[in-house]
């Protein structure tokens, strides 16, 4: 029997997380290639993955960049093939990359659509990157898997898949009204039945099937919505980026193999109310 801290290693384990150039993804990414695996970054923006990879490099595992559009079938069967025809295996798969509308000084597009007036095209979007995206990457990925009879699979969910948004956090007084759009709910709850179907399909298998269900994340938002949104959380604040990179680590290692189709929340008490 190994020790405890044994089972947290990733040595010799390949990884790929999607939307590795994000907020989350690249901690997560970080946090792999620490504890020994070689990890694919993958993301759509070519430069950032480059940008990404090099700021990443001396961890003990390595580091590689991947160029994937999580919506195009073609990209995900050419990224999935090179980490076959590399490595022989994949042992983590981590689905991040998601459209997620953020209220932080770095996106600058605002939404303050109201629900009965929500363009259908935006509807849409959010549903193709983060449901079908998902649903793509992960078949893809499956594949390699199912050969080696192993495998983790980590999907990101986040509170809104868990509770309806409190749109109140992003009121500010004399400021247009905004809301969290409504597909970003529907996707990430999908997201857990997703990941439920796939843990009872591959049941017997050596494949398990987690969520993640991060809560806010602190990224120099405005001191009225850190206000507004620490309000409701026990723990009085935002996380720190690097808060979920220690159940990213549990769900991806051998640490958590008794555990399959389950919800890992890390939300500083916010759906505990």
């Amino acid at each position: 029997m190994t020790g405890i801290y044994d089972k947290f290693s990733l040595t010799g384990k390949v990884s790929l997380v999607t939307g590795g150039g994000g907020l989350l993804g690249r901690e997560f990414v970080k946090t792999l290639a620490e504890a020994g695996s070689l990890v694919y970054l993958a993301d759509i923006n070519a430069d950032l993955v480059e940008q990404t990879v090099h700021s990443l490099a001396g961890l003990p595992g390595k580091v590689s960049g991947l160029v994937l559009d999580v919506t195009d079938p073609a990209s995900v069967d050419t990224a999935i093939g090179q980490v076959g025809r590399d490595t022989g295996h994949l042992d983590v798969l981590v689905n991040s990359a998601a459209l997620d509308p953020k209220f932080d000084p770095g996106h600058s597009r605002t939404y303050n659509n109201a629900f009965e007036d929500y363009p259908l095209q935006s509807w849409k979007e959010g549903l193709e990157v983060n449901l079908t995206g998902v649903f793509l990457v992960t078949q893809a990925a499956s594949r390699l898997m199912i050969r080696q009879n192993k495998g983790a699979i980590i999907n990101i969910c986040s509170t809104y898949g868990l509770v309806g948004p409190d749109q109140r956090v992003y009121d500010k007084p004399g400021k247009t009204k905004t809301y969290k759009p409504v597909f970003y709910s529907v996707t990430k709850a999908g997201i857990l039945g997703f990941t439920r179907y796939l843990a009872a399909y591959y049941a017997g298998t050596g494949i398990r099937v987690n969520a993640l269900t991060p809560g806010g994340v602190e990224n120099g938002h405005d001191e009225q919505f850190m206000q507004n949104y620490s309000s409701r959380a026990i723990l009085g604040r935002m996380a720190e980026r690097d808060e979920m990179n220690g159940a990213l680590l549990y769900l991806a290692s051998d640490a958590s193999s008794y555990m399959t189709g389950g919800n890992l929340v890390v939300d500083g008490g916010w759906t505990a109310w």
